[in-house]
């Protein structure tokens, strides 16, 4: 079950990462306006809180990433940290900006930490 529960942490971490590339590096581009329903205005007036935004989704791959890294309890507290930070993240978000990150960030972040719990 511990091979399981690194596999979604790992995905949920990736995730993460590749919405800090969205927000710090691509905010502006096709491709991140149609991923978070923005306007090139709107993108261009946005792009520095949407980089501080980037950052915080950097922090909390780092968190997953290091508890993946780690050994020990150590390991577990990072994973638990991690997730329970990405469940609240992505609850505020649905409930404040779009209901399609409950999907893209609480479902597989609430899955991971359940695998967790239970392999733990």
């Amino acid at each position: 079950m511990n091979v399981v529960a690194n596999v979604l942490v790992g995905i949920v971490a990736l995730i993460h990462l590749y919405i800090v590339v969205l927000e710090m590096f691509l905010w502006t581009t096709p491709r991140a306006r149609a991923s978070f329903g923005t306007t090139e205005e709107f993108a261009k007036e946005t792009k520095t809180l949407a980089a501080n935004q980037g950052l915080y989704n950097g922090f909390l791959a780092a968190a997953l990433i290091w508890g993946l890294l780690a050994t020990g309890g150590t390991a577990w507290q990072f994973k638990i940290f991690g997730l329970a930070c990405v469940i609240v993240a992505g609850l505020y978000g649905t409930a404040t900006a779009s209901k399609k990150i409950f999907f893209v960030q609480v479902v597989p972040g609430t899955l991971a930490l359940i695998a967790v719990l239970i392999a733990g």
